[in-house]
């Protein structure tokens, strides 16, 4: 028997790159999935036709996610489409956008970097527990960011993130006593869009050099270790932050 049979999860940013991988393994083992969007319409149709090409169902609905009545119409439609039960929300939505240093932060910068990041998993979080019962799991991304405060221009990224941890913290200790288990990944370097954008090609190549495992993560490593916490072969786990670097420390 698939791990989530009967189950129904939402993945936040789930229409490429980490989302996209989560979002299909979660519906090649069972799920149903409602695959959260915030612009681009074509990479989430991209998504859906992997997601049925595994076997799958799955939505897509639009929404941005910092905003509070966005999140409350993309949980409306998720309850609508397959019923007032949430087993699994996984958190992917975020970024970095850009680099910038101290100097060229302004206040209207730093609201958006925290709401996406840290308000989006809250107001996530908030309106999921309505209809998420007893043996449910919430899965928040932080990252490696987050432990050694990320690199040049990414402060506000890595201070985001590390909310994000203890965010994880708190609600596990909250929805503990509900059955609801709350964890959250720390991805270190993993070969997505993100570090296309964001990491020097020289930086990428000496962490093929020097990293234990000799390579970058893929997508599909961060998937797997995201439904292992959502299933109940992670049952007694909850309140972590796992790393997933390939064993590249951090200082």
């Amino acid at each position: 028997m698939k791990r989530f049979e009967g189950k129904v999860a939402v993945v936040t940013g789930g229409a490429r790159d980490l989302g996209r991988a989560v979002a299909v393994r979660l519906a090649a083992e069972g799920a149903r999935v409602v695959v959260n969007y915030a612009h681009n319409e074509k990479n989430a149709q991209d998504t859906l036709e992997e997601i049925r090409k595994a076997g799958g169902e799955a939505i897509a609905v639009k929404a941005d996610v910092t905003r509070e009545a966005e999140v409350k119409a993309l949980f409306d439609e998720a309850v609508a489409a397959y019923g007032p039960k949430i087993d699994i929300l996984v958190n992917v939505a975020g970024g970095m956008v850009a680099r910038k240093t101290v100097e060229e932060q302004t206040e209207e910068w730093y609201d958006f970097v925290m709401d996406l990041n840290m308000k989006s998993v809250w107001l996530c979080t908030r309106e999921v527990v309505k209809y998420m019962p007893a043996g449910g799991s919430i899965v928040n991304f932080s990252s490696q960011a987050a432990r050694d405060g990320g690199g040049p221009g990414a402060s506000l990224y890595a201070t985001s993130k590390a909310a994000v941890l203890c965010y994880t913290r708190s609600m596990a200790k909250e929805l503990g006593p509900r059955g609801i288990r709350v964890n959250s990944v720390t991805p270190g370097m993993i070969n997505t869009t993100f570090h296309d954008t964001f990491t020097k090609p020289e930086a990428r190549e000496n962490l093929h050099r020097t990293a234990p495992l000799r390579r970058e993560g893929e997508a599909g490593d961060v998937a797997g270790l995201v439904t292992y916490l959502a299933s109940d072969d992670a049952a007694y786990i909850t309140g972590t932050g796992v790393d997933i670097n390939g064993g590249c420390f951090f200082s």
